[in-house]
């Protein structure tokens, strides 16, 4: 495998609406997800959860359990096979008696049907012994400083002397914001399917799995299991959506493999329950964060502080960065950031899209609001006074920036100029009406490790293999568009495989980093392929490599940027909220796929909508469970409430960053969403919300 320098590559499939590659096996029914694959004789597996938030099992009676008709095993503590490495505490299940969140898995049964399973999982009794616990955020207890934040960036940063700019500045703007524990709630709800077998005396472990990252399944399962990764094998041909919760394994994946290890030769099919997800399979942490703004009175910037307070799980801990993007966003000489965390007993916190971005950009732009608002200027208008030259963070140059274009042209289409410049100032009928306006903006990042293979076919078509895989976002599609342009082929000819750890190394699709990441090691591999074998190869002729990332590259700073428009709708009695309108306008290189494209940002400002108006997931502090735990309590938008929405982009391309002259776009939508909502809600109604969702009691009185 080379590791090889690429050259951009000219766009003829790139940039155009080809239609999704998988889409006639999605509309006809034929795609097979992972609880869909039909395996011979597997047995299905019920997961038993724990009903107190901290203690420890001391037993579990399984007689009942047994004597059902169909169930065919329990596994709980005292049975389960024993792992090799357990460090990793959330996947570490069954290996002791101490229950560290209510909801854990403390024991799982093993059927001939899901049916029988799920009755066995019921006739299980466990006794349990309860002891105190903590499991509610507070800014009392939020106190914990980590090493570091998610990804691996700086907890704290400070530049300049920050209190004496904030008490010397004309204009303060100082409030606390807040965010609501959310549930990436994904259309197909977790799965696996395992099965174990011996070949030359190679144990070997096989799981279809619905994940975001094959390879990261295998890579921290096989250690644990006692396994060379060779030994495992993950496959997710289809996945229904992740958001971030598929990005990483949790414990029901575990569950299958443990359970699938005490069946000999009998696969076992595991599927978690819309329930059982909002115990297990992760969620984004609530927020509460502390902003101050300094600035003169003509808005300009004179200092910024941002401090948040978020929690964590006492068994595995999970830093969102949600401070982070106000380290770059705007100007100011005078700059602090910290993050400080609530150590609790409840279930870990994991990604979701755009994590520390979402809720931070939240706080943040509610409170450039709120300075507009004090300053007398347009909102816009303030975020161009305080655009900087280069990234406040590093110092470096943006590649691309061009927000002010975004708010430019946004501000033409959304008919900005004819908003009123006071709240409360527009009504139609019984609804007041306003409109609101927010930054978005994200990193753009490339993984590393990233390898792919060109293979030569007959009749000039080429197999392209990497392992990544396709969450429902296009991934499919684009990756066979990038081929084609880099082999200078038609899309016709390429036989794209992916979804396998077999195949070679792919990161997870996350960070909006997967076409970044996995078309540049494609490219990288043909580029490759045409240097050993030329134009016209013989059929059966391969190569592969990665993309080596140049120097170039440290020399700028890459993010994508947007603006947000939105306009609210508030009934004056009922306090009934309504967004008729949304436009996001973003700068996010060139796009490859503008059908697909589409898709990613109006999903985005539908999820931030989702956000700004229902999402809020309610933890009882008395008992550690989550009360809202199915889509009847815990709401997400609905057709009725994605109304007028509306996504566009700059024309642009950044080959600096990419060959194809792309950065990711999975994200950037969601981000600024809710904010433009609130500050729409403000100019509508003169009442300022400063947390999410925003109910319609918060508008009346």
């Amino acid at each position: 495998m080379t590791e090889l320098r690429t050259t951009p590559i000219t766009a003829r499939a790139m940039g155009t609406d080809l239609r999704r590659v998988d889409g006639l096996e999605k509309v006809t029914g034929r795609a097979a997800y992972a609880a869909d694959q039909r395996i011979p004789e597997a047995l299905s597996c019920w997961l038993v959860q724990s009903t107190v938030a901290r203690g420890r099992v001391s037993r579990v009676d399984a007689t009942a359990a047994l004597a059902h008709e169909g169930v065919l095993a329990v596994i709980d503590h005292t049975t389960a096979p024993r792992l090799e490495d357990t460090s990793n505490r959330e996947l570490a299940i069954l290996q002791d008696d101490r229950i560290h969140f209510r909801g854990q898995i403390v024991a799982l049964v093993i059927a001939a049907t899901s049916e029988a399973a799920r009755e066995g999982a019921r006739l299980v009794r466990v006794e349990q012994e309860a002891e105190p616990f903590e499991a509610e955020l507070r800014e009392d207890n939020a106190t914990y400083r980590p090493d570091s934040v998610n990804p691996d960036k700086e907890t704290d940063t400070e530049q300049g002397d920050v209190d004496a700019a904030l008490t010397a500045a004309d204009v303060l703007v100082e409030a606390t914001y807040r965010t609501a524990y959310e549930f990436n709630s994904p259309l197909e709800p977790h799965a696996t399917v395992a099965w174990w077998s011996t070949e030359d005396g190679r144990e070997t472990l096989t799981m279809y799995d619905a994940s975001q990252g094959v390879h990261g399944v295998a890579q921290a399962l096989a250690p644990m299991l006692g396994l060379a990764e060779d030994q495992l094998r993950v496959m997710a041909p289809y996945v229904g959506g992740g958001f971030g919760s598929k990005g990483q394994p949790h414990a029901h994946v575990m569950a299958a493999a443990l359970a699938a290890r005490t069946t000999p030769d009998r696969p076992v099919r595991l599927a978690v329950t819309r329930q059982q997800m909002f115990a297990l399979t992760g969620y984004r942490t609530a927020t509460i964060s502390h902003v101050r703004l300094g600035a003169g009175r003509d808005g300009r910037l004179t200092a910024i502080e941002h401090r948040v307070q978020e929690q964590t799980s006492a068994v595995k801990e999970f830093a969102e960065q949600t401070a982070t993007p106000t380290r770059m966003m705007y100007q100011a000489p005078h700059r602090r950031t910290s993050h400080r965390l609530a150590v609790l007993d409840v279930a870990v916190p994991s990604w979701m899209r755009a994590p520390g971005e979402m809720p931070g950009m939240f706080a943040h732009e509610v409170a450039m609001d709120e300075l507009a608002v004090a300053c007398g200027l347009d909102p816009i208008e303030l975020r161009r006074r305080n655009e900087p030259d280069v990234d406040p963070e590093t110092g470096l140059p943006f590649d691309t920036r061009r927000l002010t274009e975004c708010f430019e042209r946004g501000a033409a289409r959304f008919g900005w100029a004819d908003r009123p410049t006071r709240p409360r100032a527009t009504r139609d009928g019984e609804w007041w009406v306003g409109t609101g306006v927010a930054s978005a903006t994200y990193p753009a990042m490339r993984m590393p490790g990233n390898v792919a293979r060109v293979e030569s076919l007959d009749g000039g078509c080429y197999a392209v293999s990497i392992g990544s895989v396709d969450i429902g976002t296009g991934a499919r599609t684009v990756l066979t568009q990038i081929a084609a342009d880099a082999l200078e082929v038609g899309t016709e000819a390429i036989d794209l495989h992916i979804a396998d750890s077999s195949l070679p190394m792919a990161s997870v699709a996350g960070g909006s980093s997967g076409t970044s990441s996995w078309g540049s090691a494609i490219v990288a591999a043909a580029q490759q392929f045409r240097h050993d074998h030329g134009d016209r190869p013989d059929p059966g002729l391969r190569s592969e490599a990665s993309a080596m990332r140049g120097d170039e590259v440290e020399q700028y700073s890459f993010h994508s940027f947007g603006a947000v428009f939105a306009q609210v709708r508030i009934h004056r009695y009922t306090g009934e909220l309504r967004v008729p309108r949304m436009l996001g306008v973003y700068n996010v290189g060139r796009v490859i796929n503008p059908t697909t494209a589409r898709s990613q940002f109006l999903g985005g400002l539908i999820m931030g909508l989702s956000a700004a108006l229902f999402e809020e997931g309610v933890r009882d502090p008395r008992f550690g469970h989550m009360v809202t735990q199915d889509l009847a309590s815990y709401h997400v938008a609905s057709h009725a409430d994605a109304l007028g929405i509306e996504a566009e982009w700059l024309e642009d391309e950044t080959p600096v960053f990419t060959p194809m002259g792309s950065r990711g776009i999975g994200e950037i939508g969601i981000v600024g969403t809710a904010a433009a909502i609130a500050n729409a809600a403000h100019h509508a109604t003169g009442v300022r919300v400063r947390s999410i969702p925003l109910t319609a009691d918060r508008f009346l009185g």
